[in-house]
């Protein structure tokens, strides 16, 4: 059954491959980007099943006016995927007010403005299926990125609350968490206005490895999480947590395991009562 999709983030990297995918499957598919003239050749390939929309996701009155735009020309909307994000780099000390706002703004507040104003739709249509781009960072901190694993550990906190409350409406919630993938990300890395020479030691290798991660033959590409999230799309009872790359999991499952032992350490041990 052909299925309306509205996705963020879709000039470049993960959300334009999905876009692509998606419209070469003959869904329905709003495609948004803050510069959607980056949407052009793929509206040309596909005009019957895709529409550009101009989003920045920081703008509550363009958040409304995509989701209008969505229901106008499809009738609805099935599949939210709220993929927008960028990563701010630097360590705890080193990230200022600023920075840390406007990272919490783009990768916390946008998906959650824009899921609020797609939400009387799937009350009034019976249901629907809000997609979460997360990350590996949100289970796992890496020094050097701060803000931006604070900003994915709280969208992951978001993503389930949604599901606690909104499940009894039908509508269906699903965290991706990816690894590293072929994209602009590193790229496009925002570096902190104040730099501390004693936080090199522990932030310079993971920049190193994120600036170099473009160049390695083995990361995974965009359009792998393209079919890993149309293939959940098919999904009846889609997983609330999904890791998105071979790598993911090999990120997770240690920082999973690293979690229990601690709990069965401290918890089970009795430690708790120390107060």
């Amino acid at each position: 059954m052909t299925k309306r999709w509205l996705i963020t983030g879709c000039s470049s990297g993960l959300g334009h491959a999905l876009a692509a995918r998606l419209a070469a499957e003959g869904e329905q598919v709003v495609a948004t980007a803050r510069r959607p003239e980056t949407l052009d050749a793929l509206v040309t390939r596909h005009p019957d099943n895709v529409l550009a929309v101009a989003l920045d996701v920081r703008d509550a009155e363009q958040c409304a006016a995509a989701v209008e735009r969505a229901v106008n020309a499809f009738g609805g909307i099935d599949v939210l995927v709220n993929n927008a994000a960028y990563g701010q780099f630097g360590t705890f000390e080193e990230v200022s007010d600023a920075e840390i706002a406007a990272q919490f703004d783009t990768n916390v507040f946008g998906p959650w403005r824009l899921t609020r104003a797609v939400l009387p739709v799937w009350r009034a249509q019976g249901g629907g299926h809000a997609v979460f781009v997360s990350s590996v960072s949100g289970t796992v901190p890496f020094p050097g990125l701060a803000a931006y694993t604070a900003s994915k550990f709280a969208l992951e906190g978001a993503a389930e609350s949604l599901a606690a409350e909104a499940g009894h409406l039908g509508v269906k919630v699903t965290i991706l968490q990816p690894g590293g993938f072929a994209t602009d990300y590193s790229n496009n890395l925002v570096m902190p206005e104040n730099r501390i020479p004693d936080y090199l030691p522990v932030s310079e290798g993971l920049l190193g490895a994120l600036q170099g991660m473009n160049t390695k033959a083995e990361i995974n590409s965009p359009e792998l999480f393209a079919d890993v999230v149309w293939r959940l799309g098919q999904l009846d009872l889609p997983p609330l947590r999904l890791p998105v790359g071979p790598d993911s999991e090999a990120f997770l499952e240690p920082a999973y395991d690293a979690r229990r032992s601690e709990y069965d350490q401290v918890i089970k041990a009795g430690q708790h009562t120390l107060s």
